[in-house]
């Protein structure tokens, strides 16, 4: 399956919330830097003790690790959930900046060393990747017990357990590049999808202690080693996901993703949940198994974290941080209103931080059969690209401090972007000219009407309203229909009824990838390969054995700029058949309470804040 929207719809649509309401000079702007006084980039001596107070609507969707794909999950799970690698947090005010570079670049965590063809740990041709668990990693259990590497071959084993809402967040990674990956999950399915063959804890352990997944063995207890189906330049960033994070034994008592298994969590991190109340609360306090000396990654700065859940409001949340008695959002970001006297206050406790993504951009439904099937037509696709004024849209979520306008599928500053714009227009303002002049050559030289799916929030709805107007000057007419966001992603995947008369042509998408730098894997795929069905990300339904080509090329290349030139092609041959309009790639604004210092406040990896990366200044 691909990737679902559901770490993207949580977050990104508060993050656009967040930054509406900031009024803002229009402009292009391409750096992909920001501005930010925040405390994290305030050096100071480290202070120990405390309690971090973190204040959230719902909290985590998930505690279990194989599920979770929120970035409100992987910010706690930080404190409690250690992978073979993972990023370290630094702070990051440009995605051009040395620090974005080694805040998105994978490190050992619980693996000794970064495998690589010159220690030893990537051979056979890239297929083979062998890591060396570190010593005195342990588990917080009694007695003490070392993470092995069949903690981790456990976690993969999870990964397509039956359980209701257990399966991992995404398996494409996975299957598309470990042998037997995808056969294991298969196996699985098929024997969990009879009546005779329940969902227990029982039953769920027991068929994955008595199947193996051919390409992850353990040569030894400290030793863990992957075998692929081909070489994967991107498989280091698959590692540092937090679904690959080591899974204990003691979870086989427990159905995936049960709430008797979210109440017993076991941490291998230097934090361990003391207390978990659904909707209500949840606690944590320092693990003494961990050892400072096995991660550093992490530290335990305060003694402990409490999570507050049930905050719905954006304004409340503001003010208890404000008046000191919350130090972090989880879940919900900046009130819209709140947002332009932060930027001009310059309060060392408010940053807007640098991000990657695509937010928004403009998908067409290429099989819709709406006004002759303009869609299909490559002509008007092209004269859309001409005519939005991505000027205007820019200004509707903060200005040119807040997001920057990109041409090109894969966002500048990651492997495989492309610099080429094939659709220039004055200052990035639209060109109504050209707009007109390719709509007429396209066969409508009256214009378009065209339905414009969208969600139906205050950010999105503005969005909408400022591509309408700049659309409307050259001759296409958008028909607006707004949803709201619980449906919309779902509507807009439904390819099975979206070849039929009255459905969607245009749509506003957005898209969060699940890590920076060699990302095409994140990005191309979901958006383009060949993938008509329920559910499915590529949204227009484009389907060639061109671009299927150049994924297959670029997910099998053995390094970064041979995968770089296959993404580059891709994105190119993308633009050329006018398949999207990207529009911005937004930044991160975030506010913290003034007793927060440390370099946790933001983590672009987490999309979050680090909890484990922060001190109180009054410990």
């Amino acid at each position: 399956m691909t990737a679902q929207p559901k770490r993207l719809a949580a977050l990104a649509v508060a993050v656009l919330a967040a930054v509406g309401g900031l009024a803002a000079c229009g402009g292009s702007s391409s750096s992909g830097s920001s501005s930010s006084s925040n405390n994290a980039t305030t050096s100071s001596k480290p202070v120990y003790g405390g309690t971090l107070n973190i204040v959230a609507a719902g909290g985590p969707d998930h505690l279990d690790p194989v599920p979770a794909y929120t970035t409100y999950d992987y910010m706690l799970e930080r404190a409690y959930a250690r992978q073979l690698l993972s990023y370290p947090t630094i702070p990051a005010t440009s995605t051009s900046s040395s620090a974005w570079t080694k805040s998105t670049t994978p490190v050992p965590d619980v693996a000794t060393v970064v495998p690589s063809t010159l220690n030893g740990g990537i051979t056979n041709g890239g297929k083979t990747y062998t890591f060396h668990i570190k010593s005195g990693v342990d588990w917080d259990t009694s007695p003490v017990r070392q993470v092995t590497a069949d903690d981790f071959i456990r976690e993969f084993k999870a990964f397509c357990n039956a359980a209701p809402g257990g399966f991992v967040g995404n398996i494409d990674y996975y299957s598309a590049t470990i042998a037997g990956m995808s056969s294991y999950c298969n196996a699985e399915t098929s024997y969990f999808s009879t009546p005779s063959h329940p969902v227990t804890a029982a039953s769920t352990a027991n068929f994955q202690n008595t199947h193996t997944i051919s390409g992850i063995t353990a040569p030894n207890p400290m030793t863990i080693q992957f075998t692929l189906i081909q070489p994967a330049s991107d498989f280091l960033n698959m590692l540092a996901m937090p679904f690959a994070s080591a899974r204990p034994v003691e979870y086989d008592s427990y159905v995936p993703n049960s709430l008797q298994l979210d109440q017993h969590i076991i941490s291998d991190g230097p934090y361990k949940i003391t207390s978990y109340i659904p909707g209500k609360s949840i606690t944590l306090a320092r693990n003494p198994s961990w050892k400072q000396s096995t991660d550093s990654l992490r530290h335990q700065y305060v003694a402990g974290m409490q999570v507050t859940e049930g905050v719905t409001s954006a304004q409340t949340q503001l003010t208890d941080m404000q008046a000191g008695s919350q130090d972090l959002p989880m879940d919900t970001q900046i009130n819209p209103p709140s947002v332009p006297g932060l930027v001009a206050s310059k309060a060392p406790n408010f940053g807007v931080w640098a991000w990657d993504n695509t937010i928004p951009y403009i998908v067409f439904n290429l099989r819709s059969p709406n006004s002759g099937g303009a869609m299909g037509k490559l002509g008007v696709r092209q004269a859309i690209q001409y005519g939005v004024n991505k000027v205007a849209v820019q200004k509707v979520y903060g200005g040119p401090q807040v997001t920057k306008i990109i041409n090109e599928v894969i966002p500048p500053g990651n492997v495989g972007a492309s610099s080429t714009n094939l659709y220039p227009t004055p200052n990035n303002s639209g060109d109504v000219s050209k707009c007109k002049a390719d709509l007429k050559n396209a066969g409508y030289p009256n214009g378009v009407s065209l339905t414009y799916l969208y969600q139906n929030d205050s950010v999105n709805t503005a969005a909408f309203t400022a591509i309408q107007a700049s659309l409307k000057l050259c001759g296409v007419t958008l028909n607006g229909k707004s949803e709201p966001s619980s449906s919309f992603f779902t509507d807009l995947g439904n390819a099975p009824v979206n070849n039929k008369p009255g459905t969607w042509d245009a749509a506003q998408g957005e898209w969060i990838p699940d890590w920076f730098g060699n990302n095409g894997r994140t990005i191309i795929p979901p958006f383009f390969q060949t993938d008509c069905q329920v559910n499915t990300i590529n949204y227009g339904c484009y389907s060639s054995p061109k671009m299927d080509g150049l994924i297959k090329s670029a997910e099998a290349a053995t390094t970064a700029s041979q995968a770089g030139n296959y993404w580059n092609q891709a994105d190119q041959l993308a633009m050329q058949n006018a398949l999207v309009v990207p529009l911005q790639s937004e930044n991160y604004p975030m506010y913290t309470s003034k007793r927060v210092l440390g370099p946790g406040a933001w983590s672009p990896t987490i999309g979050a804040s680090d909890p484990t990366n922060v001190w109180l200044s009054n410990g």
